[in-house]
């Protein structure tokens, strides 16, 4: 799992900062766009995660996130914003020596409404529902719990400047019933900074709070993007470092990385 991750880590991070045409002055607007949870712009992220030390056994998780993200025009005031995340993971020994897993995790489903126009004071938002469906392919995967809630984010753009935070939670109403039930709030402040040509240096913590074992997992991110051409289709390319602040004692410790490539597909 280790040397996977190496691999991972080292392909992924030097296709990150060597691969594509470099992107234009004016491409810096689409590159700020991509740090707007809910942009009126179509992006096709797949996220690559590495961490470790879970458990007795120091076991060790590499997630892949696919998340699509799609506004939908609702009339001439309103946007729809579709976002969901699909992890598929390959994991060793997270719960003690309990081997290997690969496969699908739980999928979350968020749906924001937010109006095409920014409020007073320049501000972003956008509010609506939040799904958690038991896709986990494992019991180890996922929770086995179908889960609801309300979800919202707030941000601000200033020159090349974005900062915000974007929040849920996430109860479950069926499932079975042998699983622990799922009552977890999940706090992502966030800032960045892109540049003329481009670059994008953001900084963010994935907070979660779990009401059922009291307990918080906080990871804290910290990546670069830049954006480049691959003929005229515009891609994101990004690679970056974590450190877990804070974990359950049976959760992920030191540091861990992210690489991603998101597909972008602006609308015309």
């Amino acid at each position: 799992m280790r040397s996977l991750a190496r691999v991972l880590w080292s392909t992924l991070a030097v296709s990150a900062f060597a691969s594509g045409s470099p992107a234009s002055a004016q491409d810096a607007d689409l590159a700020k766009q991509l740090s707007n949870p809910i942009a009126s712009l179509i992006s096709v992220p797949f996220q690559f995660n590495y961490d470790s030390g879970f458990g007795p056994n120091d076991g060790d998780r590499v997630t892949l996130n696919i998340q699509p993200v799609i506004p939908i025009s609702l009339n001439e005031d309103w946007n729809m914003i579709s976002r969901t995340i699909v992890p598929v993971v390959w994991q060793e020994d997270i719960v003690g020596p309990s081997g290997d897993q690969f496969g699908l995790g739980d999928t979350v489903q968020s749906l924001f409404f937010s109006p095409k126009a920014p409020g007073p004071g320049g501000i972003i938002w956008g509010v609506g529902p939040v799904f958690l469906l038991p896709t986990g392919t494992d019991p180890l995967l996922g929770s086995e719990k179908w889960g609801a809630g309300p979800t919202g984010v707030a941000l601000k753009q200033s020159g090349p400047w974005t900062y915000g935070i974007l929040a849920n939670h996430i109860w479950s109403f069926a499932g079975d019933d042998n699983r622990i039930d799922v009552n977890a709030t999940f706090l992502q402040p966030f800032i960045s900074y892109t540049t003329p040509d481009a670059w994008t240096f953001a900084l963010n913590t994935e907070s979660t709070y779990d009401w059922e074992s009291e307990s918080w997992s906080v990871p804290v991110n910290f990546t670069v993007s830049k954006l480049v051409k691959f003929g005229e289709h515009p891609v994101s390319l990004q690679a970056g470092v974590r450190y877990w602040a804070e974990s359950p004692g049976s959760g992920p410790e030191g540091f861990g990385f992210r690489t991603a490539i998101t597909f972008l597909f602006p609308q015309k």
